[in-house]
């Protein structure tokens, strides 16, 4: 009868025993929730928000003839479509204004500025939006070619050369040279 007794003072009193220790070991191990503040976001939303890593590729990704819109030709003065070339292994595009002048923009993924051999006399250092460039030309050959070189990192350069047609007025081919590279410089990485 002990026992009885013993089973009906522990019964009604200890039911509610159970589901409050299963409630308190389920909050174990939990951290409290943080009202978010105005201006800042939590460290999980945050995370979630930002893109993921992109690999660099360099210029391999990158197409020469893409390079020029039909607004950039058109602010370039070109009214040509863009024709793929390869000049020794190096990926390029020529556009060519009949009677006028032609652009050549090339894309190297291996030679950055400081790789390439460019005669000091005829090279100028400048900068094109956020990347180191040279500007080259025979100021005294007057054979109207004129280059803009882009550094892209340390091992890749994107190299523009104009040529009148006429091989005459090297400023003018430097001015266009120079169009081109500052179309062609934001859409390099």
């Amino acid at each position: 009868m002990a026992d009885r007794v013993h089973e009906k003072k522990a019964g009604p009193r200890g039911w509610w025993v159970a589901p409050a220790l299963l409630l308190l070991l389920a909050a174990c191990g939990q951290q409290p929730a943080r009202p978010a503040t105005a201006g800042h976001t939590s460290a999980s939303a945050s995370a979630s928000a930002e893109p993921p890593p992109v690999a660099w590729t360099g210029l391999a990704a990158i197409d020469p003839c893409a390079l020029l819109s039909p607004q950039d030709r058109s602010t370039a003065g070109i009214g040509v479509i863009g024709k793929p070339k390869d000049i020794a292994g190096v990926r390029a595009c020529d556009w060519s204004v009949p009677g006028t002048f032609g652009v050549t923009v090339s894309l190297s993924d291996t030679d950055g500025l400081a790789d390439l051999e460019v005669a000091k006399k005829t090279a100028t250092k400048t900068k094109v939006g956020a990347h180191p460039a040279l500007q080259v030309a025979d100021k005294k050959a007057a054979d109207g070619t004129c280059a803009v070189l882009l550094g892209v990192g340390d091992a890749a350069s994107v190299q523009i050369d104009v040529s009148n047609t006429g091989f005459s007025d090297t400023p003018l081919a430097c001015r266009r040279a120079g169009t081109v590279a500052g179309l062609v410089e934001p859409k390099l990485p």
